[in-house]
C-alpha cells in the first residue's frame, strides 16, 4: 500500500516541480515567453503576422544560445523590444555582448522600447519596413 500512495503522490505532483533545478529545454521556454509576451510584443506580432510587411517572421525563435523577440530569415534581421529592465548597467551590457555575437554570425539587430511599439507603432513599422526592403 504505501507503495501506490508514493506512486500516487508522484504522479499529482506538477512536472515543473518533479524536476526543480533542472534547466527547461529551449522549446519549453520559447513557449513560455510567447505565452508571457508584453503588449508591446503582441501588438508588433499582430502586425507582423497580418503580413503588413512582406516577409515571413518568427517569434521568440532560437539563434545560437539566444532566444531572440522577433526574426525575419529572408531579411536577416531580429528586433528586438526592450522594457524598463534593460535599462539596468548589467543588462545593457548583456545586450551589447548579444548584439555583437548576432551581427558576427551576419544578421542586423534593430532595437525598440514597448513604449515606442505603443506610443509610435507606425514609425516602428516604417523602420521595419525600410530594413527588410533594404
Amino acid at each position: 500500500m504505501g507503495g501506490q500512495l508514493g506512486k500516487r503522490h508522484r504522479a499529482t505532483v506538477p512536472a515543473r516541480r518533479r524536476h526543480a533545478g533542472m534547466e527547461r529545454s529551449p522549446i519549453d521556454r520559447r513557449r513560455g515567453l510567447r505565452q508571457r509576451a508584453t503588449d508591446a510584443e503582441q501588438i508588433l506580432w499582430r502586425a507582423l503576422r497580418q503580413k503588413r510587411i512582406g516577409a515571413k517572421w518568427r517569434r521568440q525563435h532560437s539563434i545560437a544560445s539566444f532566444i531572440v523577440d522577433l526574426y525575419c530569415a529572408s531579411a536577416q534581421l531580429v528586433v528586438e523590444l526592450d522594457g524598463g529592465q534593460h535599462y539596468d548597467p548589467e543588462q545593457l551590457a548583456y545586450d551589447a555582448r548579444r548584439t555583437q555575437i548576432l551581427e558576427s554570425l551576419g544578421l542586423r539587430v534593430v532595437r525598440f522600447t514597448n513604449l515606442e511599439v505603443l506610443q509610435k507603432r507606425e514609425d516602428v513599422l516604417r523602420e521595419i519596413y525600410r530594413l527588410v526592403e533594404g
